[in-house]
């Protein structure tokens, strides 16, 4: 059975930093992209950072962009998501996720991905 398991999430400050990690376990990722979701209170579920399955692409939204870094391991199994100078409005629950692809893109689109983690919250306070 497929888990993503994402930690890290917490109680910041604006401008500060944090590092999201996700956990990949019950099968061989090597062809999945994966991405990072955010949800925040009524608002609808957003793209925020993807990575190819090799890791040599990245996309990430306009929000984020400059700020927030995707990376993954060599053994595909751990993603994170580094977030510099953190602004009140990135407060949401961040979502890991996972999406076979034949293709080594950085997919963008939710429906996209096969696999979601449970989220951890992300507050940023002003």
């Amino acid at each position: 059975q497929v888990q993503l398991v994402e930690s890290g999430g917490g109680l910041v400050q604006a401008g500060d930093s944090l590092r999201l990690s996700c956990a990949a376990s019950g099968r061989t990722f090597s062809n999945y992209a994966m991405g990072w979701f955010r949800q925040a209170p009524g608002k609808e579920r957003e793209f925020v950072a993807s990575v190819s399955s090799s890791g040599a692409s990245r996309s990430y939204a306009d929000s984020v962009k400059g700020r927030f870094t995707i990376s993954r391991t060599n053994a595909k199994t751990t993603v994170y998501l580094q977030m510099n100078s953190l602004k009140p409005e990135d407060t949401a629950v961040y979502y890991c996720a996972a999406a076979y692809s034949d293709y080594d893109l950085a997919l963008v689109r939710s429906s996209r991905y096969n696999y979601w983690g449970q989220g951890t919250q992300v507050t940023v306070s002003s």
